[in-house]
């Protein structure tokens, strides 16, 4: 890898964490202090707010639009949506626990489809830094397994949906030599929209309250802005990671932000805490450290002409599966928000 690839690697990376985070604090105060509890609705305002904005940098030609085949982009946005509004179903209908498991679940699934249908090989090291990363953030973060039918359905469905999206967000990038602006820029009015149709409905089963009925006050106008205008940054880092790293190093960068989030809660906010939980992080920030050290060093035997499998190998010719990004899938259950935007 070149000087600058690694830089906007780097930069794309701490671009997706920080936003995450303020994200995260912004929507705490929204939905726990304010009461402003309708998270997929907000989603879908975080998007269409996302393609108003690229589509004035693309009119101020910071970027250039690139047209990618309708079909694909509808799908792909529509997926998409999908799966954010699935996540939000599956923190209402679970326990905070099982949510968090639904959460570790997506990076072995995530795993085993590049493995089955691009082809893809990952070396044992990398195997073995995942399991260690996921055993950290399972004791950091799950507190209890309730299990129920309905969530337990929509669980499997939010790893399914959301596991397609990242890899399709990856595979379509590189085989249609579109960057992660353009990408977004195409598809985020049809994630918008879904997530628009389904929103009051999905928010008004998760908390029996109307987002029409609720008192707009000029706090909560104020932070659901914020909130619109910090979401621009998270769902630009997300396509931006996903394109120039993999599916799985999103993931294992969202798990990043648990911690992070975690210790936010514990050091700042004063959340109760336990020894398990400290544990829980360092194994965690072991394990991503473990991940980080045998991905850069596979990345260089490969650069160097070296056989060995790696996870980042180059797309398969193959046809994509037609089918982001963490509104704050991070967050506790009280907040409501599963994903990052």
């Amino acid at each position: 890898m070149t000087a600058g690839f690694q830089l906007g690697v780097i930069g794309s990376l701490t671009l997706s964490v920080a936003s995450s985070v303020a994200i995260v604090i912004c929507n705490k105060a929204l939905i726990s202090t304010l009461g402003f509890p309708f998270a997929t609705t907000l989603t879908s305002w975080h998007l269409m707010v996302t393609f108003c904005t690229l589509h004035v940098a693309q009119r101020m030609r910071f970027f250039e639009p690139k047209a990618v085949d309708g079909q694909t982009v509808i799908l792909f946005g529509l997926l998409n949506g999908t799966s954010i509004g699935l996540l939000n179903l599956s923190l209402g209908f679970n326990s905070i626990g099982f949510y968090q498991m639904t959460k570790l679940a997506i990076i072995p699934f995530t795993v085993m489809l590049e493995t089955i249908f691009l082809k893809k090989r990952f070396s044992e090291s990398i195997k073995f830094s995942l399991l260690i990363l996921l055993l950290g953030v399972g004791i950091a973060s799950v507190t209890d397994l309730k299990l129920n039918l309905l969530g337990s359905i929509l669980s499997g469905l939010a790893i399914a949906t959301t596991c397609v999206g990242q890899i399709l967000t990856n595979t379509i990038q590189k085989r249609l030599k579109v960057s992660s602006t353009q990408l977004l820029y195409q598809s985020a009015p049809y994630q918008a929209a879904i997530l628009f149709a389904t929103g009051p409905f999905v928010d008004h089963l998760l908390t029996n309250r109307s987002v029409f009925a609720h008192k707009y006050s000029a706090p909560v106008v104020g932070f659901i802005v914020l909130s619109c205008l910090i979401a621009v940054s998270v769902n630009f880092s997300t396509f931006l990671v996903i394109g120039t790293t993999s599916p799985v190093t999103y993931q294992v960068l969202g798990h990043l932000k648990t911690c992070l989030i975690l210790s936010f809660g514990y050091t700042l906010l004063h959340d109760p805490f336990t020894m398990r939980n400290i544990l829980g992080i360092l194994v965690a920030i072991f394990g991503m450290a473990l991940y980080s050290y045998f991905s850069v060093r596979e990345s260089k035997k490969k650069s160097a002409g070296d056989p060995l499998p790696v996870s980042q190998m180059p797309e398969k010719e193959v046809e994509p599966l037609l089918a982001t990004k963490d509104v704050n899938g991070d967050t506790k259950k009280a907040n409501g928000v599963a994903h990052d935007c």
